[in-house]
């Protein structure tokens, strides 16, 4: 259950209509509030202010009808200019980016400013009243008439959020084509891979690894889907209140189905509640998501520098940019204890999840950019530079000697795909390799 509410707050936090919802709600509570301070007399003192004129019925009336016009017609724009960049994006790049840009909190932020100015401008327009309009109320007492009601301090409010709108325009225009830009993307999902990782797995210089877990009696699940989080704070306590091991079958991202193991228990009282409590700590949806699940960003990285190295495409500048990031993220993760955090005391945990090894990771990164990289000669030489530039950083010698398998096997590799100068480049490029995991 606890895996479901994480989940869902992290969906509404990246969802496209949470925060125009969130401020539309927050507009009319503001418009509510500063028009009841108006109507008790909380406002008087500003029409003391010289320099401040009241404003009359008419006058107030015109100005929020233009704010509310106004505005919603830009939330309009700015939804419709979304969309388009997103089109865009997820074309060139790989529809898997679409979540990126719906979650951008930029685009998010700047329809929900319009949106709730919108909403606080109409909430305040309905209680302006002129000097011969009657009041509902005065209206069913039997009055004839009613003084006039210009909310000034809500009127203000009003002004500041025009100009908060036309600042936060002035941002947006800008801050689409930036985001759409190639080496903005890739910074932005590298930037967030780096960051997951040392969140993930913050012991520094160990190198060291998740041993496999004991074996024990399967935890299946009736749902389809991909794994989008574990709660491992959840499964510790079980199997700490139950005296039991729970090791995991399963990884963040991947797809499970009906009557698949995503766990074995073993152990202490695993009856049926203990295994129908663990299976409820898998939160199970139709898409994969970057929460607690570094790979995800690294395909991302990967499918980029396919598409970039495609015929199709042939844009191998792209791919060199991708195989950088993906050289950064490889070297983080051959510093770091692949141990994934679970509590504050992992190595008393009696929970195992199934390892993360480095080979596991440099597989799914430069093992998949290989292939391509090795058909382009300009690609296969930064990826040796880029294995090399990890390699130096990192003390575990087996891990070392796996950047140099892989150097190895983009030679053979290019071998295949090249001929020429080109392939001369790169056994020249290889050599250069060797000599420096030598040294």
């Amino acid at each position: 259950m606890n895996a479901d509410i994480r989940w869902l707050w992290s969906r509404l936090n990246s969802n496209y209509w949470f925060y125009p919802a969130l401020f539309a709600l927050i507009g009319v509570s503001l418009a509510v509030t500063l028009v009841w301070l108006d109507r008790n007399g909380f406002a008087e003192s500003l029409n003391s202010i010289g320099w401040l004129q009241p404003a009359r019925p008419q006058s107030a009336s015109n100005m929020l009808q233009v704010i509310a016009g106004s505005t919603i017609g830009v939330a309009s724009t700015v939804f419709s200019i979304t969309i388009a960049a997103v089109a865009y994006a997820s074309g060139n790049y790989g529809p898997r980016l679409l979540t990126n840009f719906m979650e951008d909190k930029g685009n998010q932020l700047s329809l929900a400013t319009f949106i709730g100015t919108f909403v606080y401008a109409i909430t305040v327009l309905r209680t302006v009243r002129a000097e011969d309009e009657v009041a509902f109320a005065a209206f069913n007492a039997g009055s004839t008439s009613q003084p006039g009601f210009v909310p000034q301090l809500s009127l203000l409010v009003a002004y500041l959020l025009m100009a908060l709108s036309v600042a936060v325009l002035v941002y947006f225009l800008n801050h689409v084509p930036s985001s759409i830009r190639i080496n903005s993307v890739l910074q932005g999902i590298g930037g967030r891979l780096l960051r997951d990782i040392r969140d993930n797995y913050p012991e520094d210089g160990s190198g060291r690894e998740l041993e496999p877990g004991p074996d024990g009696e399967a935890i299946t699940i009736d749902r389809t889907g991909y794994v989008q989080i574990i709660d491992f704070e959840e499964l510790a306590q079980l199997s700490e209140k139950n005296d039991c091991n729970i090791a995991l079958e399963v990884r963040t991202g991947d797809f499970v189905h009906p009557g698949m193991p995503v766990a074995r228990v073993c152990g202490g009282d695993a009856d049926e509640h203990v295994r129908q409590a663990a299976a409820e700590a898998f939160a199970i949806g139709a898409t994969r998501t970057p929460t607690q699940d570094p790979q995800f960003l690294i395909d991302e990285l990967v499918e980029i520098g396919l598409r970039a190295l495609s015929p199709g495409i042939n844009d191998p500048f792209t791919a060199i940019t991708t195989l950088h990031w993906l050289g950064a993220a490889t070297s983080e993760l051959g510093r770091r204890d692949l141990r994934r955090r679970i509590e504050d005391h992992p190595e008393n945990s009696q929970v195992y999840p199934l390892p993360d090894t480095f080979q596991h990771f440099l597989e799914r990164g430069f093992g998949a950019m290989r292939s391509a990289a090795a058909t382009n000669p300009q690609a296969a030489l930064v990826m040796f530079d880029t294995l090399r530039a990890a390699a130096t950083l990192i003390q575990a010698k087996q891990r070392i000697a796996l950047l140099r398998d892989q150097g190895q096997k983009l030679r053979e590799q290019a071998r295949l795909a090249l001929s020429g100068p080109d392939l001369a480049a790169v056994e020249e490029r290889y050599l250069t390799f060797l000599k420096a995991f030598r040294a």
